[in-house]
Parts: C-alpha cells; sequence; structure tokens
C-alpha cells in the first residue's frame, strides 16, 4: 500500500480505489476501468476479459448499415491508456493483450471521399460517411499520440512508435513509425 500512495499520492490513491470499486461492481470482468469515461453505441461494443482503460477513454460505435452486430471488438487483457478515442461504424476489432499507449486515435471512417471539389462545399458534419475496417492484431503494442485510419491492418506483435499516422497496413513482427507510418525494422521469427 505504501509503493501505491508513493506512485499515486494521496488523492490519486484514493482515485484508485474508487474506480477499483467501480470496476468489481459495475463491470466485473475488467481488470481496471479509470473514470471518467465516455462510451456511446455501448450495445455495439463488445470487451474482453481483463480489459483495463485509462481517464478519458471515448469509445463510439455507431453501425451505418442495419448490422446490428459489434462494430468494435476489443480482445482479452487489453490495456487502452488515458485519453484513447475510438470511433467505430463498419469494424474494428483489437486483438488479445495489446496495449494502446495514451492519445492515440483509431477509426474505421472518415466525413466524405471527395469524389470531385463540389463536395467541399458540403458542410463536413453533412458528408456522407465512407468506412473501411481496422484489424489490430495479438501482442500490438501502439505508441503516445499515434493515429490509426480506415482500411488498416497491423500484424501481431508490431510496434507502432509515438506520433505515427498508420493509413496502410504494417505487418506482424515489426516496428513501424513516422507519418506516414513505414517498417524501420522487422524481427524474425
Amino acid at each position: 500500500m505504501k509503493k501505491l500512495l508513493n506512485t499515486y499520492g494521496f488523492f490519486g490513491f484514493l482515485r484508485l480505489i474508487k474506480d477499483i470499486l467501480l470496476t468489481k461492481t459495475l463491470n466485473r470482468p475488467a481488470r481496471l476501468i479509470r473514470r471518467p469515461l465516455y462510451i456511446r453505441g455501448g450495445r455495439y461494443i463488445k470487451v474482453g476479459l481483463g480489459f483495463t482503460s485509462g481517464v478519458g477513454l471515448r469509445l463510439d460505435a455507431f453501425p451505418t448499415s442495419s448490422k446490428l452486430d459489434a462494430v468494435l471488438i476489443i480482445g482479452k487483457n487489453v490495456q487502452v491508456n488515458d485519453y484513447v478515442h475510438i470511433g467505430a461504424i463498419d469494424s474494428i476489432t483489437i486483438g488479445d493483450n495489446t496495449l494502446i499507449a495514451s492519445k492515440v486515435f483509431i477509426t474505421d471512417h472518415n466525413h466524405g471521399l471527395f469524389k470531385d471539389l463540389s463536395e467541399l462545399a458540403i458542410p463536413p458534419i453533412k458528408r456522407e460517411l465512407s468506412s473501411n475496417p481496422v484489424h489490430i492484431g495479438a501482442n500490438v503494442w501502439i505508441g503516445e499520440n499515434v493515429s490509426i485510419l480506415p482500411g488498416v491492418t497491423i500484424g501481431d506483435g508490431a510496434i507502432i512508435g509515438a506520433g505515427s499516422v498508420v493509413t496502410k497496413d504494417i505487418p506482424k513482427n515489426v516496428i513501424a513509425v513516422g507519418a506516414p507510418a513505414k517498417v524501420l525494422k522487422k524481427y524474425s521469427t
């Protein structure tokens, strides 16, 4: 207990105890859910056992088709840190044992396809949404301030460096960095 007090401070420790009690009361399968958190479209979200969240987590799930199944699926033992925003209208899956740092943005959709310049005259909120599924494999580590855009697959065991913008598929067992993210190193298995 002394270590926790030293790590979190007195008031931080009290917040942690409150979050643990609320998690075990309201979200039993989760490991720890820190508050505040914002969930919209909760019936379209499926979360695996052992889930851990940081403060300010925002999950939005609004299928645009007649699909009634989950459009956001989070695997087992996934940890999502502070101020992460995940928005799904088609399909986002996050594999088991994935670690997501703070301030990460993951989306499977955009406001408009911009086939011609006339679309620019339409306010962004009124443009037709376009989407493409996102799949993040198991044992992936996503660094701070990363953006993952529609249509991307990130392979198992990949590491995405801080500040990266992932616009294309990333193979398994690699380190990818940059904007746009490019493979820096591949690990042999």
